[in-house]
């Protein structure tokens, strides 16, 4: 008697185990892990892939970028049991009576993640043309720093030059373009400029650029009056139509002398500290002359090293060596993630059909 009531009381137990087990949905509790981890997993193969393509750009190398396309988490769970026993006659057999229960159960995870590698003609295109001058200054109406976001993706406004690597060669920033962007930044935390876009009869859109003369501070107005002095802007010009060019505009235009990503990225790759090794092997360009001093203007540093850093924002492995921004380095980690955030303006995208690369995670 106490052996069949043993033997009920365990597959009852597994019994109740299975329809426990049963009732539990495995999808749900995967989509808050998955949903952060995945997401946290592809900023951060970002922030690499851009810093390498930068850090690339300084030895000669083809930048080179691969989009996650699309992501497909599977899983699943099986679970078996199996019940066996036998009865001897009287009890006298060699086994006597038994009962033997056994149970399985098998959990897969094997996510499908599909790159499309960024080529063609409308991604060079993407990568070569200057941005928007338009989506430029809509950053500025969002409140990004006007003296950051300019200094980083224009090479003159209306003739007033930034400072510029072309050839190889640093030429520096006219003193009225600094001043300039100094002022504009006061004048923009004051709010007396502003972006809009207006349309024609014939329905063509221009972006507008305002300085606000109408409750304004005498010294706010004193500071748009001077950025217009520096600019070579008319004296009485308050609203300036963007245009993208080299040249000064005319007397309602603010030329825009924007620059292309590949542009962006090469000067920002002019801040790699490149191994003296590599620099005496001619692997790497050397620093453009006329740098002046080693310490970059506000001090934009890629570091870099043998050893894999302890506490980086980003680091990648290129040709040997450890390149990588420190987490604490707050104005490079602001201009990575800014470089980043403009290659969204540039029209980089295909709509045409790429190749796709699919590997399986096993």
């Amino acid at each position: 008697m106490r052996t069949v009531l043993g033997q009920r009381t365990i597959l009852t137990a597994f019994a109740g185990w299975l329809a426990l087990t049963g009732c539990t949905h495995l999808g749900p509790k995967t989509v808050a892990v998955d949903r952060f981890d995945y997401s946290t997993a592809i900023a951060d193969s970002w922030k690499q892939q851009t810093l390498l393509n930068i850090v690339k750009l300084r030895y000669m190398d083809l930048p080179v970028f691969v989009d996650v396309s699309s992501i497909v988490a599977g899983y699943s769970i099986e679970m078996g049991v199996n019940v066996n026993g036998g009865v001897s006659s009287g009890g006298t057999g060699s086994l006597g009576d038994y009962i033997g229960v056994g149970g399985q159960a098998l959990y897969t995870d094997r996510p499908t993640v599909t790159y499309v590698p960024l080529t063609g003609e409308q991604f060079l295109r993407g990568l070569l043309t200057p941005i928007e001058p338009k989506n430029i200054f809509f950053m500025l109406q969002s409140g990004y720093p006007a003296d950051f976001v300019l200094g980083l993706t224009v090479e003159g406004l209306n003739g007033v030059h930034n400072r510029s690597t072309a050839g190889g060669v640093v030429r520096e920033a006219d003193p009225a373009f600094v001043r300039a962007l100094q002022l504009l930044r006061e004048v923009q935390l004051a709010g007396a400029v502003c972006m809009r876009v207006e349309e024609d009869r014939a329905g063509d859109s221009t972006a507008v650029f305002f300085f606000r003369g109408d409750d304004v501070a005498p010294d706010i107005r004193e500071k748009s009056a001077e950025i217009r002095r520096l600019l070579k802007l008319s004296p009485d010009a308050s609203k300036l139509a963007l245009t993208y060019s080299p040249m000064p505009g005319g007397a309602d235009e603010l030329a825009v002398n924007s620059r292309s990503m590949l542009q962006i990225m090469s000067s920002f790759s002019t801040y790699v500290d490149v191994p003296e090794a590599d620099l005496e092997a001619h692997r790497a360009t050397p620093a453009p002359a006329g740098s002046g001093a080693a310490e970059p203007p506000g001090g934009v540093r890629i570091h870099s090293g043998d050893e894999k850093p302890l506490d980086a924002f980003a680091a990648v492995r290129y040709r040997g060596h450890w390149f990588w921004v420190d987490d604490g380095d707050y104005a490079t980690k602001r201009a990575l993630t800014a470089v980043m955030f403009f290659f969204t303006l540039a029209d980089t995208g295909a709509d045409e059909q790429m190749p796709l690369i699919t590997i399986p995670a096993q």
